[in-house]
């Protein structure tokens, strides 16, 4: 199952709705799909998923690197006895969205500057999915 998360921040749509859609069309995904659309932060997406992921054995974060990292840290605090449960997904991928990474990377590392040192920790190895798009949560 694949849990998209995120409310519409720059139009009508939202955006876990957009990545659904994506998925569905363009990636031809035929698995179970849930839509949280409400949340507008990244603290509002864990927030909004985590009754829809506590059972899972495995938890994937997949979005641009620093977004991953910010909402695995998110998870740590919210609830640490899910963290144990997390798996890197490929964050970054070679020659994705060249020209905005170092964008991306500037203001990811900003946003970061208040994470521990506990929190930047790395989640444990394991099969590792590649990233779509914005946040979205794999369960199983």
């Amino acid at each position: 199952m694949v849990v998209f998360s995120g409310g519409a921040v720059g139009g009508d749509v939202a955006e876990a709705r957009l990545m659904a859609d994506h998925a569905r069309s363009a990636l031809r995904y035929e698995g179970r799909v849930l839509v949280e659309d409400r949340s507008r932060t990244t603290w509002e997406n864990i927030a909004q998923v985590v009754p829809l992921i506590e059972d899972a054995r495995r938890i994937v974060i997949v979005s641009q690197p620093a977004h991953a990292l910010k909402a695995r840290a998110y998870l740590r605090r919210r609830r640490p006895d899910l963290a144990d449960r997390l798996v890197r997904a490929e964050d970054y991928r070679l020659g994705e969205g060249t020209l905005l990474k170092p964008l991306l990377a500037a203001y990811g590392l900003w946003t970061l500057r208040r994470l521990t040192p506990a929190e930047r920790r790395p989640s444990r190895p394991g099969r590792r999915p590649s990233a779509v798009g914005a946040a979205w949560f794999r369960r199983g």
